[in-house]
């Protein structure tokens, strides 16, 4: 099935879908929306068998997702997603007529690179290394902003509902601004996650491919990690399906869980038990962990010399 993929299909599909888009401005048709989020999510799957093709090639030294072309098809299966998203949440709004033609040049990059070799190991473990952080920091960030927005709707929705009185030089923010931030931090903060687990996964396989180096799959980190991920799509369906009134303090809710969630990781970096952070210096090991005989005399005599005062 992976064979029968071929470039031109989800080109095809986007193209139509853009034409769909198009056709907004000049009359009305009752199933177009149906239509074109059908040729959107085609597009979008059979760009997808096609980068795991890609991904999964044996031809390309061994590094997966590391040419010209593959980056460029990772930039626009973004773009795409990012529209199909949009057009089903917001069906009104035709954001297609600017993010398809983005979409549709991105590939066209990437066709004119498709010869271009693959890009040398170091390099693509800068790239994939750097994509990686940068895209977990700013999870992290969404997911801490979110926490702190839920925490503050709990207040002032326990103050409004107490009718306590507001303190002089002390105004929160509106429960329905609250309940945007944090509705929106969910959906930011699990693209931004999802994309950092993305590029971990292809960094691994990359270091997995070369030298030594690579952090095993049921390392807690990973583990833990991709729990969030799956915790933060399931927590913004979930506030999906209530109605508005009906969302405020569930969503609040779900934003401390999920920075709860994103404590847990941090903490298991901080105690160590981890090989994501690579291996620990040895002037960073303690006495006993360099050399646990001599250490443990040490510590006998320094007992000794205590009685002994």
């Amino acid at each position: 099935m992976l064979s029968g993929i071929t470039f031109t299909c989800f080109v095809a599909s986007y193209l139509v879908a853009l034409l769909l888009e198009v056709s907004r401005l000049f009359f009305r048709m009752p199933v177009r929306l149906v239509i074109l989020i059908g040729f959107a999510a085609a597009g979008l799957f059979a760009q997808t068998l096609y980068l795991w093709r890609h991904a999964i090639t044996p031809d390309v030294a061994g590094l997966p997702l590391s040419t010209w072309e593959d980056w460029y098809l990772l930039a626009a299966w973004i773009l795409a997603a990012v529209y199909l998203a949009l057009a089903i949440s917001k069906p009104q709004m035709p954001v297609g007529i600017f993010l398809l033609p983005a979409v549709l040049a991105l590939l066209g990059m990437a066709y004119a690179f498709r010869d271009m070799p693959a890009f040398p190991r170091s390099q693509a473990l800068l790239f994939w290394g750097v994509a990686h952080g940068i895209m977990l920091l700013l999870g992290t960030m969404v997911v801490s902003f979110g926490f702190v927005a839920g925490v503050i709707y709990l207040v002032q929705s326990y103050r409004l509902k107490n009718t306590l009185p507001a303190r002089p030089g002390f105004k929160l923010p509106s429960l329905e601004w609250l309940q945007k931030v944090s509705q929106q931090s969910l959906v930011v903060s699990a693209f931004c996650i999802a994309l950092g687990l993305v590029a971990g996964v292809v960094l691994n396989t990359i270091k997995t491919a070369g030298q030594p180096g690579s952090v095993p799959w049921t390392d807690p980190v990973v583990v833990t990690s991709g729990l969030l991920l799956i915790w933060l799509v399931a927590a913004t369906v979930f506030e999906s399906c209530y109605k508005p009134a009906q969302q405020g303090r569930k969503v609040a809710y779900l934003t401390v869980a999920s920075f709860i969630f994103l404590a847990v990781i941090i903490g298991l970096l901080v105690v160590g038990n981890t090989q994501h952070l690579g291996p620990r210096p040895s002037n960073s090991l303690s006495l006993w962990e360099r050399d646990p005989i001599n250490s443990l005399s040490l510590w006998e005599r320094a007992g000794v010399r205590g009685a002994a005062r």
